[in-house]
């Protein structure tokens, strides 16, 4: 009888440390990626089967939003669960430098503070191994690099926001000059690389005791535009200009990035992890269009990246993990950067930061159980100017509703998002009264976060406005400037 006992006792606990098991954690982060830039979210030249079968396996969002237009604030945003407005990381790293516009920036912080807790050093508090792969572009100084926020191992990520085709670097293929990323051999493409150690990494850590959390960033779709020239050629037999997306260059780095992709879920089943390991598919900031030719488009979302408008915020964004989350569900619910972290620590059943230290929601009981999700509004705050064509703003959405608030001239625009997604009939002159309690909301929330707001110029010049001081000029004065812009007009 006391055997039998025994054996009842050992199979109840076996069946609890197997049932307490802590899931793998994939965030897969694309860099510029479009809201459309994969078919499952209507690319009609792009071709995506590997991100299209994430969609199908898990749940896909229509409402998925970068914290940010550019790419340092939104990676910030994920990795401390924190509006950019709270830290005051609100702009890339290093930034546009605009010196005589109408309005003055506020100075801001350029790094990762090494005092947040980061997502990463959550997962390892909690006995998670982890590990970063590809971009950062976080911080100048090596003090803000991956290794010393939390992660056990550093693949590629570094102060550097795109590969380097300058100063002898080859962008997407060697000679890399990425300190965290050894060569490869020549003809290497970048993104195939980093494929590659993800995968050997999943090899090497399939049999481990603990779970592991890997934080996947690649470089592509970012320019340079490169891409292997079998693939190019491919794209341009397919090309049809009268479609909305028809650059064969940047559609074949979109598919690089899903072979990548494939790459990663193909091995997390061959080892047999993909029960067990929940991955979370998304971007940075919207597609780039490009003020120097057509890169892509975000159709039907107005303007793109470094903009105020959906097409520089919205994003894919896709979760799955087998036997948990619905497979093939499609959830209308907006969805930030800021929640990633309370959402990934609320799936893995790992203790996490308390509603008061962080901006972010946890959509676990959404993703798992279909439970609604309750947020008043969610918001951007961008006090900078961007080549692109931003300028300082204030953005809230609540509801379908939009409001921006551009600060050069005081401007406000209000959008119904379920009428007209393409934001371009601004509703502020006939609802002022939904503009008065937008602009309520938004003024409360800059307060409770802090947001730095930019102010009057004193240097402003309406000749030299536009002008973006760099390399040679980054050291002539407002002076010079304006007499050399004068020369050219006559």
């Amino acid at each position: 009888m006391k055997n039998v006992l025994l054996f009842v006792v050992l199979v109840a606990s076996l069946v609890a440390c197997k049932t307490e098991e802590k899931p793998n954690v994939v965030l897969i982060v694309v860099d510029d990626l479009g809201w459309t830039d994969v078919a499952c979210y209507g690319s009609d030249f792009y071709q995506t089967p590997n991100v299209d079968k994430l969609a199908a396996d898990g749940m896909k969002f229509t409402n998925g939003y970068a914290a940010c237009t550019v790419c340092s604030p939104t990676r910030a945003a994920i990795m401390s669960g924190k509006y950019p407005a709270t830290i005051n990381c609100t702009d890339w790293i290093s930034g546009h430098k605009k010196p005589w516009a109408k309005m003055a920036i506020p100075s801001w912080t350029e790094y990762m503070a090494v005092d947040e807790t980061t997502l990463a050093e959550s997962f390892k508090a909690n006995n998670y191994n982890t590990i970063h792969i590809g971009k950062w572009h976080l911080g100048e100084e090596e003090k803000y690099w991956p290794e010393n926020q939390g992660f056990d191992i550093n693949i590629a990520g570094y102060k550097v926001g795109a590969p380097q085709k300058k100063n002898g670097g080859n962008g997407y293929f060697p000679p890399y000059l990425n300190p965290r990323l050894e060569d490869g051999p020549e003809g290497e493409y970048l993104t195939e690389r980093l494929a590659q150690e993800a995968v050997a990494y999943i090899e090497n850590h399939k049999n481990d005791s603990e779970p592991f959390f890997m934080n996947l960033w690649f470089y592509n779709v970012h320019t340079p535009l490169q891409a292997k020239k079998e693939k190019i050629a491919r794209y341009k037999t397919l090309m049809d200009t009268t479609k909305h997306h028809s650059n064969p260059v940047y559609a074949a780095m979109v598919e690089h990035m899903d072979d990548a992709v494939g790459e990663i879920i193909n091995k997390l089943k061959e080892a047999g992890l993909d029960e067990n390991t929940i991955v979370m598919f998304t971007g940075d900031n919207g597609g780039l269009c490009g003020n120097k030719g057509k890169v892509t488009s975000n159709f039907p979302l107005r303007s793109g990246k470094g903009d105020i408008y959906e097409g520089g915020v919205r994003e894919p964004f896709i979760v799955k993990w087998p036997g948990k989350i619905k497979g093939g569900s499609v959830n209308e619910t907006p969805i930030m950067s800021i929640d990633i972290y309370p959402t990934l620590l609320g799936l893995s059943g790992t203790a996490k930061k308390s509603a008061d230290q962080i901006d972010g929601l946890d959509f676990t009981e959404l993703l798992t159980k279909g439970m609604s999700v309750e947020r008043e509004a969610i918001f951007w705050h961008y006090p900078h100017y961007h080549l692109e064509g931003a300028k300082p703003y204030s953005a809230i959405r609540k509801g379908d509703w939009k409001l921006i608030e551009v600060f050069e001239n005081d401007s406000l625009e209000l959008y119904n998002l379920k009428d007209n997604i393409g934001e371009d009939i601004n509703l502020a002159a006939t609802n002022p009264e939904k503009v008065k309690e937008l602009m309520a909301d938004l003024k409360t929330w800059r307060t409770k976060v802090g947001a730095q707001m930019p102010v009057p110029n004193p240097d402003y010049d309406e000749v030299c406005e536009e002008f973006w001081p760099k390399g040679k000029w980054a050291d002539k004065s407002k002076e010079e400037v304006k007499a050399f812009l004068l020369s050219q007009q006559k």
